[in-house]
Parts: structure tokens; C-alpha cells; sequence
């Protein structure tokens, strides 16, 4: 038995057929539609590797049924920079050296872009790092990753307060 789902996957709607309804969005980005850069850590939940945003709200993909998510607008990592400008969250990784081997960043640039447009952190590090304590980095770059989303989130008020206000300021 096959299952159909249509998701809007960074601004393009994708029709996929599934053979498997246990399988996870998480894989079904991966491997169905190539789209590498969620990465798979623990595969349990646990090390946000594999965040997304799906309807604009942060989610760990392999936690989640991809069937259960028909219809959904899913945004990844490839779909955050535009137009040849990297994204404000993405700059301001760079920026604040929040990175080292890289392989949990693309996660926690995501969980930093929803957790920005969700408005709770109110340029208070305490609140950035709870609310980013679902991503872990093994290489600690703990430090600059708050440094990083507090300098995003405040350019980005700047330019109109959302993340679309960003598109139009580029």
C-alpha cells in the first residue's frame, strides 16, 4: 500500500509517494528529496541535528511521520539563505565563530530562526540558551551560538522585526 502527501518543501510544493507510513520526515528529506543538510544524530530527539521548521515552528524531523505531515510548508537549511545573501542567523554564525566541526549547525541555525520569530527571548541570553537547550554541540561552541542568535535577533528587529522583514531589506 502506497501513501500520497504533498508538502511545500523551501517555497516548492513536493507530491511524494510513500511505501512506509513510519517513515520520518526526517528521512524523507534526507534521502527522497536529497536534501543533505538536516542532519541525522541521534536519530532519538535528542541532539536537534535534524531541526526544521514545519509551519514555522521548530521540530526535530526524525521524531515526526512525514505522512503526518500532509500539507505542511517545511523550511530546511537550504532554504533559509536567498538570492545569493546568506540569511541574518546564518551571517551572525559566522560572525560569532558559532561553529566548529559544523555538524549541528544547520540545526541550530533553525532552531535559532524559530526561536526568533517566536519573540520570547527578549535579548536575554539566559532565555537564548534555554530555549536553544535542544540542540547540543559537541564541540561547545555554546558561547558564540547565544552571542550569534543575540546579534541576529536584534539586526533583524532592526530591518522590520520577522524574518520577512530581512527579504525585504536585503
Amino acid at each position: 500500500m502506497t501513501f500520497s502527501i504533498s508538502l511545500t518543501v523551501n517555497g516548492v510544493r513536493r507530491d511524494v509517494e510513500l511505501d512506509n507510513p513510519r517513515v520520518t520526515l526526517l528521512d524523507l528529506l534526507r534521502e527522497r528529496l536529497q536534501l543533505t543538510g538536516t542532519k541525522k544524530g541521534c536519530d532519538r530527539g535528542q541532539c536537534g541535528a535534524c531541526t526544521v521548521l514545519v509551519d514555522g515552528r521548530r521540530i526535530n524531523s526524525c521524531l515526526a511521520l512525514a505522512l503526518s505531515h500532509d500539507g505542511a510548508d517545511i523550511r530546511t537549511i537550504e532554504g533559509v539563505a536567498e538570492g545569493g545573501h546568506l540569511h541574518p542567523v546564518q551571517e551572525a554564525f559566522i560572525a560569532h565563530d558559532a561553529l566548529q566541526c559544523g555538524f549541528c549547525t544547520p540545526g541550530q541555525i533553525m532552531s535559532a530562526i524559530g526561536l526568533i520569530q517566536e519573540g520570547q527571548t527578549d535579548g536575554d541570553p539566559e532565555r537564548v540558551r534555554e530555549g536553544m537547550s535542544g540542540n547540543l554541540c559537541r564541540c561547545s561552541a555554546y558561547a558564540g551560538i547565544t552571542e550569534a542568535v543575540l546579534d541576529a535577533q536584534k539586526k533583524l528587529a532592526e530591518a522590520g522585526g520577522t524574518d520577512a522583514g530581512r527579504r525585504d531589506a536585503a
